[in-house]
């Protein structure tokens, strides 16, 4: 059985003169805005926008990009992956969204329910 390549398009993440994802693009597609989004990577406001602080926003956002990507994927559309990452609750969190669990570090999570729904565990 071979690997199963999964080509994450993270790259309508970023912007054309940068090799970092952008903040704005995600808070966009989010809905919400840039302090918003600070607080669910936990990072601080100020960072998003410094240019030192590229590289640990990068890493916060990676892990969003990942999800609402593993999300439009399996959703087919994007707009329809935000609306499931932000009002969605997942099964067994006690009524928490992705987003919820995303603000409290548990990105993690999410990924790891995502795969199991794409392997089939949850019909």
């Amino acid at each position: 059985m071979g690997a199963l390549n999964l080509d994450i398009p993270a790259a309508r993440f970023g912007e054309d003169h940068s090799p970092f994802l952008s903040a704005r693009l995600v808070a966009d597609r989010l809905g919400i805005t840039l302090a918003e989004l600070a607080k669910l990577i936990g990072v601080a406001r100020n960072t998003l926008t410094a240019k030192t602080g590229a590289r640990k926003v990068d890493s916060a956002l990676s892990k969003v990009v990942r999800i609402l990507a593993m999300a439009s994927e399996m959703a087919g559309d994007e707009g329809r992956a935000v609306i499931w990452f932000k009002h969605q609750p997942i099964p067994g969190w006690a009524g928490k969204t992705a987003f919820d669990l995303v603000g409290e570090g548990k990105a993690d999570k999410v990924l790891a329910y995502l795969e199991a729904v794409r392997a089939g565990v949850y019909a």
